[in-house]
């Protein structure tokens, strides 16, 4: 277990950027009957999801987040030391992604820039790198973006996530200045790393074999390139150590449980967060949800969580816990005193 803990580092604005188009659930009778789809809402929680075009990538709704954010709190793009880009859908394999949101932002060549690539777990690492950074001397402020067009890596015949996902991109602005303590505790098990997978890669180089769709487990659909979930391993992996970070997080800075006004999960599914805010005996309206609307985002979605349902609510000082868990298997959960955050309405691309 990493356990890292930054001083006077924190976040000062945060955007995001989701499809103007709409899938909804309830028309996903071709896939399963009308009673398994009504099941299906009741319990993932999940109505509607957006979906970009075919031509928008991940980078681009960070894009228009990222601008939304400077716009809105007159930033300077010169005064932007680091980008970090947080995506498991970036545009190309080489090269990475954040070089080439550093020429579209108009940012300093001083800039540097990196990609991260990791799952559902990758926001609350993400913000972790970016403190680090903003922690350096020679480091003042760094812009992260995360986003995800997992639509795009789903067969349209998988019954099992279809209505899953959505897409979404998010900007965060962390930088120096007078911030309480912020605690980071970071988690991996590689022996579950078959639990969400695409197979097409280095390890299984891919042919004109992989782009086959294929007939998989239940009646599923799915090429070697689009991405498989066993819901059920992740489900017993996540109750199993998302209730746990809760409670170390708490133990390390020495607070409980009441002494927290939000608690951000990762919108996996509402029947399986409602479930860790059962377990925890937590207050269940100081836990956000956009899952409903915007579906899982993956990564982004705690991000997109904040901006959306809390904004207004982190101008003053607030104590936020944030959990993401997923791929890999990797979980970290994070203890965040907001004060004087700028969150900007959401956009549209």
């Amino acid at each position: 277990m990493a356990t890292i803990i930054y001083h006077n580092v924190g976040v000062k604005a945060m955007a995001a950027c989701v499809p103007s188009a709409v899938a909804y659930n309830k028309d996903l009778a071709c896939l399963m009957s009308q009673e398994e789809v009504d099941k299906m809402i009741n319990s993932v929680g999940i109505h509607e999801r957006r979906i970009s075009p075919v031509d928008v990538c991940a980078s681009d709704l960070c894009y228009k987040a990222a601008l939304k954010l400077m716009e809105d709190n007159q930033i300077d793009p010169e005064s932007i030391d680091v980008l970090l880009f947080v995506s498991q859908t970036s545009d190309y394999r080489i090269p990475a992604t954040s070089c080439v949101l550093q020429h579209r932002l108009g940012l300093s060549k001083a800039c540097a820039c990196l990609d991260l690539t990791l799952g559902c777990s990758g926001y609350v690492y993400a913000l972790s790198t970016a403190y680090a950074y903003a922690s350096m001397e020679g480091v003042n402020r760094v812009l992260l973006l995360d986003g995800e067009t997992f639509s795009k890596i789903v067969n349209p015949r998988d019954k099992v996530n279809v209505p899953l996902y959505g897409d979404a991109g998010t900007a965060t602005l962390v930088e120096k200045g007078a911030y309480k303590d912020s605690v980071f505790i970071l988690n991996t098990d590689g022996t579950g790393a078959d639990a969400v997978k695409i197979h097409g890669g280095m390890r299984h180089p891919i042919t004109s074999d992989s782009c086959l769709e294929k007939e998989r487990e239940d009646g599923n659909y799915r090429t070697d390139m689009e991405i498989f979930m066993d819901g059920m391993d992740v489900f017993n992996f996540a109750i199993s150590v998302v209730p746990k970070g809760v409670k170390e997080v708490m133990k390390i800075t020495d607070s409980s449980l009441e002494d927290i006004d939000y608690l951000v999960f990762h919108q996996s599914n509402k029947f399986m967060t409602d479930f860790f805010v059962k377990r925890l005996k937590f207050d269940e309206t100081k836990v956000p949800y956009c899952i409903a609307k915007y579906g899982n985002t993956s990564s982004a979605s705690v991000p997109l969580t904040i901006v959306s349902e809390l904004s207004e609510k982190l101008n003053e000082e607030k104590v936020v816990v944030m959990c993401g868990f997923g791929a890999g298997l990797s979980w970290a959960t994070a203890r965040i005193v907001y004060n004087e955050c700028h969150i900007s309405p959401i956009i549209e691309y």
